[in-house]
């Protein structure tokens, strides 16, 4: 039996009836408690993860960013950010009917739980997204151009790709499996942050100066953060209480687990040691990546999923750094991009019903056989990353214009941001 979420109904508001009788009471408990779970992410889970990976002195710049950029897109999700995304408009974008909360009340439903929960979930999710890309340009960036790119990446990039994905857009219309943002979130995130970091350029001695995280203990409590966090990401795009969920908070943990062995192991067989960078960036890149289809796979899939995950994810970093010699800092496009992608394409393999052990609950409505399947997810892939990738270049050319350069000077990067943008110094030792 096909097991079809309430995904149909993202894209706009039951009508009306009586609040008390068509409430659920059940389903919007658990929302509230994965809404506060995934912004648990990024205050402080994906900070504290990011933070410890940079050197000392921009410690504070990274806490800084990720901070700034969750009150900003919070704002301009009520602006007008949520309603650009999931109020009807057209196949490509919605319209601005739903413009800070416009008609929306306490009593006002979307399925069976009231609207402003499904807007602030919602809202995590974009506040999520461009601080994933903050780890692209860590270290050199100015405060005020990551600030006016991130506004106008989160409006010209995240919402239409949302709207196209979940809010009834084209893509949904397709068949497209996303349940929780493999396109949405992480392509859209990981190619944002490879534009930017070509755009930006590299670090100042890069890759001649060894740039060590300055704080592994750090790092690690930010990963243990995001693992349980992503429960609520993963489990609370059920959207209801059920069995859906908790299917897709099992394959999530199973994923992650299987995704930091098999990085933990390429480490040790290649240099004789496991780090714990290593089974901390295999977490993620398995968390990343079982994400679009946590909600159509089961743990046998989800478990094939994570270790190609581990492996993908870790050859990909060896050869953007290493080969390409592009200073993504912190790795956003091999674990995020890389690892949205190949979620969202073995979404469409694993969610077979005919994989025996590794079988899911069923292809989209209308879509029959495998090969139909995977070609929506590719075209979901490829249209997500070309126009991410297109408006990415354009919005860091413009903001580049507005404020003299995206870059700190030379000098300003050697000192560290901390000292050249906040006047703040994360240690006094």
């Amino acid at each position: 039996m096909k097991r079809f979420l309430p995904l149909a109904l993202l894209g706009g508001v039951l009508p009306n009836t009586v609040y008390a009788e068509a409430l659920n009471g059940a389903n919007t408990a658990w929302i509230l408690t994965a809404t506060a779970l995934v912004l648990f992410m990024t205050l402080p889970g994906l900070s504290l993860f990011y933070a410890g990976l940079v050197r000392s002195k921009n410690v504070l710049s990274v806490l800084m960013q990720c901070f700034a950029i969750a009150c900003i897109a919070s704002i301009l999700w009520l602006m007008f950010g949520y309603s650009l995304a999931f109020a009807e408009g057209n196949s490509w974008i919605g319209d601005f009917s739903k413009a800070f909360l416009y008609g929306i009340n306490a009593e006002t439903l979307s399925g069976d739980i009231p609207e402003p929960l499904f807007f602030i979930f919602q809202m995590t999710f974009a506040v999520i997204t461009p601080a994933l890309i903050v780890g692209a340009f860590a270290e050199r960036m100015k405060f005020s151009s990551m600030l006016l790119f991130s506004a106008a990446w989160l409006i010209l990039v995240y919402a239409p790709v949302c709207h196209w994905v979940w809010g009834g857009g084209w893509l949904q219309q397709m068949g497209l499996l996303d349940f929780a943002g493999g396109t949405v979130v992480h392509v859209t995130a990981g190619v944002g942050a490879l534009v930017a970091a070509m755009v930006i350029g590299n670090r100042r001695g890069y890759p001649r100066t060894p740039m060590p995280p300055h704080n592994l203990t750090m790092t690690v409590t930010g990963a243990g953060m995001l693992w349980v966090g992503w429960f609520g990401f993963n489990g609370g795009s059920a959207l209801a209480a059920n069995g859906d969920a908790a299917m897709a908070m099992l394959v999530t943990h199973i994923s992650a687990a299987a995704g930091s062995l098999a990085w933990m192991t390429i480490e040790w067989l290649r240099h004789g040691k496991p780090s714990v960078l290593g089974i901390v960036t295999g977490m993620v890149a398995g968390l990343g990546t079982i994400t679009p289809a946590s909600g159509f796979v089961g743990p046998g899939g989800a478990l094939v999923i994570g270790l190609v995950a581990g492996v993908v994810c870790f050859y990909a970093t060896q050869w953007i750094k290493r080969k390409l010699l592009i200073d993504d800092s912190l790795d956003v496009f091999p674990v995020h991009g890389v690892g949205g992608i190949i979620g969202t394409l073995l979404a469409g393999v694993f969610a077979s019903q005919e994989l025996g052990v590794f079988s899911g609950w069923g292809y989209a409505d209308g879509i029959e056989t495998m090969a139909a399947q995977v070609w929506v997810q590719f075209v979901g892939v490829s249209a997500t990353f070309i126009y991410t990738a297109v408006v990415s270049f354009i919005l860091l050319k413009i903001v580049s214009k507005l404020t003299s350069g995206i870059r700190v000077s030379d000098e300003e990067e050697v000192e560290g941001l901390d000292i050249v943008l906040h006047e703040e110094m994360g240690y006094k030792l």
